[in-house]
């Protein structure tokens, strides 16, 4: 047990330094360019947070225990000091904003659900839950819960699932397909999964071939930031996380390289990748090639953490002694017997994976957009060129009409930032508040979702937004920083 969980975490680590370097560097492609490695890279992984990020519940958990309630695993992550983007972002968000912990990802909630951001933390609830997928959905679904949503959250228990079943196989293609039962066959999740094993099957030699049939199908289909070829749906990387598990035939070294090549999310999805070899394989079959560094480094804390290597495998291997005995198996010294469980399925649900964007209208569009107040014109700079205005004074409104079923407000959260009401076609929705501890929206693939509104009569309709006299007690300001809408549709009209 000691050997298998030391090569999940190693194989983590080391996955997610192999493809740091070249994260989001092929959008849409394939990457094409030389994939650098010396041991001693090892190190940053330290500050990685596809790696300190899933600490912080199992520290959680350590304190309070494996069945610790997700309010209090919503408050730690919520309030830790480490920066977020995206899923994880609105989680923080939605939770400062007084919403109850285990609604924080429901669709009328976040926009960001169907995002990576659990699948990329879901490792570890894997390696403490060994031969026991249904064991690992339980923990899933409370943990998933604060960033994540249908395909978000079946990313999350099918990545959680192929570690868990790597335990108990060495065959790839058996784990993947019994880890595939975890999650609903009908979710689109799992029918972009399929069609990478459908693509195997048809040339098990090229994974090329695979990529381009994924991309071809699943490539756009990314509601977080559809205007951008940039990617981080789960389904997708997902996908690039399998594409490398059966075409690199469990060498560790071939895995990494091939879910690198598949590009996007290339450090995310080459640690999931990499961390299912180290459960399969173990520690002492990863080549000294990737961790001879590891020693060196085993005893330094991973950054906003008091866990390093060493300690996170201790911890990570009491919470399987713990899970064992729970699930009606026995520990006897170092002698586990477990009782294996077949992997079930939660009940479908599913966030935006019916809905597309039609088109977006930015503030360079100065005749779609129907200012009144004092609105100043704004820009980032240092890379995010985008127009932005942004009101300051209560009562400055703006207006926009548009033809679709859906439509979102981007713009930006900041410490000045205030309170809003918000209309379609006249009749009130909600109040947003746009004030949040640090600045965050900005750049153009990391927006900030001010509000949304799916599920309209298909048709047009007008969106009106004015500045509230009301706003945040920690806030600076009454600003509302605004940047653009998207307009969607359904994908059967």
């Amino acid at each position: 047990m000691e050997d298998k969980v030391k090569g999940a975490w190693a194989g983590k680590m080391i996955g997610v330094m192999y493809g740091r370097e070249m994260e989001f560097k092929a959008i849409g492609t394939m990457y094409t360019d030389s994939i650098p490695w010396t041991p001693q890279l090892v190190e940053k992984s330290l500050l990685e947070d596809d790696i300190y990020g899933q600490l912080n519940f199992m520290m959680t958990m350590e304190r309070l225990g494996l069945d610790a309630p997700v309010d209090s695993l919503a408050a730690s992550f919520a309030n830790a000091k480490f920066p977020l983007c995206h899923a994880n972002l609105q989680g923080r968000k939605n939770y400062f904003d007084g919403i109850k912990a285990a609604d924080l990802a429901l669709p009328e909630n976040s926009f960001h659900s169907d995002d990576i951001d659990f699948q990329i933390e879901s490792d570890f609830i894997g390696f403490i839950n060994p031969a026991m997928p249904i064991s690992a959905n339980r923990l899933c679904k409370k943990v998933g819960s604060i960033m994540s949503y249908g395909d978000g959250m079946y990313g999350g228990m099918f990545v959680s699932s192929l570690h868990a079943l790597a335990y108990q196989s060495k065959d790839i293609y058996w784990i993947i397909n019994n880890a595939l039962l975890s999650i609903p066959q009908k979710s689109t999740y799992a029918k972009c999964i399929m069609d990478v094993l459908t693509a195997y099957k048809e040339d098990s030699q090229n994974w090329q071939y695979a990529w381009k049939k994924i991309q071809d199908k699943w490539g756009e289909d990314d509601v977080c930031a559809p205007y951008h070829k940039f990617n981080i749906d789960a389904k997708l990387n997902g996908a690039y996380v399998v594409i490398g598990l059966l075409y690199g035939s469990g060498d560790l070294k071939k895995t990494m390289e091939i879910t690198i090549r598949c590009g996007q999310d290339t450090d995310c999805n080459s640690a999931n990748a990499a961390a299912v070899i180290g459960v399969m394989s173990g520690y002492n079959s990863i080549s000294q090639e990737l961790k001879s560094y590891i020693p060196e480094i085993a005893d330094k804390n991973f950054l906003h953490t008091d866990y390093s290597y060493n300690k996170v495998v201790s911890q990570t291997i009491s919470f399987v002694k713990e899970n064992v005995l729970n699930n009606g198996g026995k520990v006897d010294n170092e002698n586990y017997i477990i009782k294996a469980q077949k992997p079930v399925a939660p009940r479908l649900e599913q966030g935006y994976s019916n809905m597309k964007m039609a088109y977006q209208v930015q503030m360079n569009e100065k005749d779609k957009w129907r200012f009144e107040g004092n609105w100043k014109n704004f820009v980032y700079g240092d890379g995010d060129n985008d127009p932005y205005r942004v009101a300051s004074k209560p009562g400055d409104a703006v207006e926009i009409d548009f033809t679709g079923e859906g439509v979102s407000l981007l713009g930006s959260w900041n410490v000045d930032g205030g309170k809003a009401k918000v209309y379609i076609d006249g009749k009130f929705i909600k109040e947003i508040d746009t004030y949040f501890r640090e600045e965050a929206g900005k750049y153009d693939v990391n927006r900030a979702y001010l509000f949304h509104k799916i599920g309209l009569k298909p048709g047009k309709h007008t969106l009106r937004v004015i500045a509230s006299e009301n706003k945040n007690r920690a806030s600076t300001g009454n600003k509302l920083y605004v940047e653009r809408i998207l307009v969607y549709k359904s994908l059967f009209n």
